[in-house]
């Protein structure tokens, strides 16, 4: 159900029980004139009360469906809950006036009641109609998480029971116990003082952020089940209305990308909302380190935290001390005591996130242009040039299937691209060396060549596309 049906929704069952209440009230008020009754007299107070309460949850519901703005970023659900509370400080007064009164009659003594029988039918019509409302205010309410209708079915609930217990009060006048009047009045104000107790609890635990039970163990349990998740750090739950807000910090694995971790967080969002639909979730995630980090992670890590483009990371054990090396790429223009400097900042970070005595030391190279402006070669120059490689592959005897070969000048050279076949069971090193050595023989007979660049792919598969 989207906002725009709970609101509306929210504010049909509002109405009517708006108008129930006017209706009731005005009746009992009548009734009780003509009969005397404090019971049904209670009803009446107790039902113009519910009248007022009514009208606070009309407004208050169409004030809550105002959406966030500036100065309420979290929205203005929470009007509800004050709506809620307003109308449980009506309860009590109601309970305490009727209470007084009953005590009054049953200490003093007061002229005879004589009970008609269309106060009996007005409360059992009363009892009729507040069964239907309440039961259709719940069911909204449960259905939308509005507070104020809930509290609103609450009040129609305690006047379906005042007025059975009013009923039985009239029951007791008419059979000759004068008393029962206001015994019965005396039991009504208890019970709605109950029911304010109660809702006064629930109200004031929404308004101070009090987390629904139960939902902090759900959302923790759902987290350790998210493949990708290390721990929860901290949850913060609070209700809003029908908005549920979820703050949850978790700790997640530093190897992950960036696109690796806005997944966990969207497939976290939705595995949260699929049991409590209403959620409005943040996420916040922290990288740790693991113990299992291999160096060659480490170092990646660390090289990239220092925005570094390095290759070719080559560890060893040299007599039980750990050697590191690595090629770090910087524009060529960089000046030799500037490229230093910033190589020697990276080795000192390698050194220190491995940790213990650590020989490091880098290569320093002009890192490749980031885009180069290309021409392909002419028709004939291409032709001889695939010729060429034909030849040269022809002596490796693991390569087969030369094609698309492509040769274009760029940046003052030669850059031939071409793709060739393996068994699918040929190791990488094997398919490295047997490519090197085309390049090696190919740029010995060709003068400016800048690179050679080879695709290799099973065989027995289909060729793959450009």
């Amino acid at each position: 159900m989207d906002n725009h049906s709970n609101h509306h929704d929210k504010q049909r069952v509002a109405v009517i029980s708006m108008l129930s209440s006017a209706g009731l009230a005005s009746v009992k008020l009548i009734a009780a004139v003509f009969s005397g009754s404090l019971g049904v007299l209670s009803e009446a107070i107790h039902g113009l009360i519910d009248f007022g309460a009514t009208i606070v949850t009309v407004f208050a519901i169409r004030w809550s469906s105002q959406p966030a703005d500036d100065d309420h970023q979290f929205g203005h659900a929470k009007i509800e809950s004050v709506a809620a509370l307003l109308e449980t400080v009506l309860l009590f007064g109601t309970a305490v006036y009727i209470a007084y009164e009953a005590i009054l009659r049953l200490t003093t003594p007061h002229e005879p009641l004589a009970i008609a029988w269309w106060a009996f039918a007005i409360m059992v019509v009363s009892i009729v109609v507040d069964f239907n409302r309440s039961r259709a205010l719940r069911k909204t309410a449960d259905a939308t998480s509005s507070e104020a209708l809930k509290a609103d079915a609450t009040h129609f609930e305690s006047d379906m029971w005042s007025s059975l217990a009013v009923l039985i009060g009239l029951g007791g006048v008419w059979v000759g116990f004068q008393w029962a009047d206001s015994v019965a009045a005396l039991l009504v104000s208890i019970y709605i003082g109950k029911i304010a107790w109660d809702l006064t609890s629930t109200t004031l635990n929404t308004l101070l952020d009090a987390a629904p039970a139960g939902v902090s163990t759900q959302i923790n349990d759902i987290a350790d089940k998210q493949n990708g998740i290390l721990s929860v750090n901290s949850l913060r739950v609070r209700p809003a209305g029908s908005t549920l807000f979820v703050n949850l910090d978790v700790n997640v694995p530093r190897l992950l990308n960036l696109v690796s971790i806005s997944d966990l967080k969207t497939s976290l969002v939705a595995a949260i909302q699929k049991k409590l639909p209403h959620a409005d979730i943040s996420i916040t995630t922290n990288p740790v380190a693991l113990d299992d980090e291999t160096a060659f992670e480490k170092i990646g890590l660390i090289a990239a935290h220092y925005n570094s483009s390095i290759h070719h990371i080559t560890v060893q054990q040299v007599q039980g001390r750990m050697a590191v090396s690595f090629d770090l790429e910087v524009d060529g223009a960089t000046q030799l005591a500037a490229a230093h400097d910033q190589a020697t900042k990276l080795e000192d970070a390698i050194r220190e996130g491995l940790g213990g005595d650590i020989e490091v030391e880098s290569h320093i190279e002009p890192q490749p242009a980031r885009l180069l402006m290309g021409e392909p070669a002419m028709p004939a120059e291409t032709k001889k040039i695939e010729k060429f490689l034909q030849e040269l592959a022809r002596s490796e005897k693991s390569l087969s299937d030369l094609h698309n070969v492509r040769v274009r000048h760029a940046d003052g050279g030669l850059y031939v691209h071409y793709h060739c076949r393996f068994k699918p069971t040929e190791t990488i090193d094997a398919v490295h060396a047997a490519v090197d050595r085309i390049e090696i023989a190919f740029s010995a007979k060709l003068k400016n060549v800048k690179r050679v660049i080879a695709h290799a792919e099973p065989l027995r598969e289909a060729r793959h596309k450009l």
